[in-house]
């Protein structure tokens, strides 16, 4: 089907716009898109919104002649604000709160409450690190002030009391 027929089908608000836009365009789409995000599920969340927001754009435009550039301008900027997106989301700092127990241990250490010693706290907070998701940016450990950079290796860890 040539791209003025489906403009047409588009204009006419008949659903096998769609269609016919993934069947002609979509592998070219998604190729364009996974050279962007580089993730498969981004990528198909990319081209469906590409076809959602063709849907709505098309009306007032009619890319009658250039519907490939027409829906792959669309697919590079999805593409590039799902990029920003988890850029944002790499930058953000992770949430996290221990025990009641542990808060208690951590800021008053010298009580005879506390049976853990320093290494214990260590080793939990080294095992804490371990089982949290890699991403940069820092942890900060609600109650205890401790910030704890992702990146760091549970080996190697070195809290930093937060300012």
């Amino acid at each position: 089907m040539d791209d003025s027929s489906i403009v047409e089908l588009y204009l006419c608000r008949n659903e096998d716009a769609v269609r016919q836009s993934a069947e002609k365009y979509g592998s070219r789409l998604r190729k364009l898109s996974y050279g962007i995000v580089c993730d498969h599920a981004t990528v198909e969340e990319c081209e469906n919104d590409t076809y959602l927001q063709a849907w709505n754009a098309i009306p007032p435009h009619e890319p009658k002649t250039y519907l490939y550039a027409f829906l792959a301008r669309i697919t590079r900027h999805l593409s590039l604000n799902a990029c920003r997106s988890r850029g944002r989301l790499k930058r953000s700092a992770f949430l996290c709160e221990l025990s009641d127990e542990l808060e208690a241990c951590i800021a008053a250490p010298d009580d005879a409450a506390c049976r853990m010693t320093d290494e214990d706290l260590r080793d939990i907070l080294n095992a804490f690190l371990s089982s949290l998701p890699e991403k940069s940016g820092m942890y900060f450990c609600a109650g205890t002030g401790f910030l704890i950079p992702s990146r760091t290796s549970p080996s190697t860890l070195d809290c930093q009391k937060a300012a």
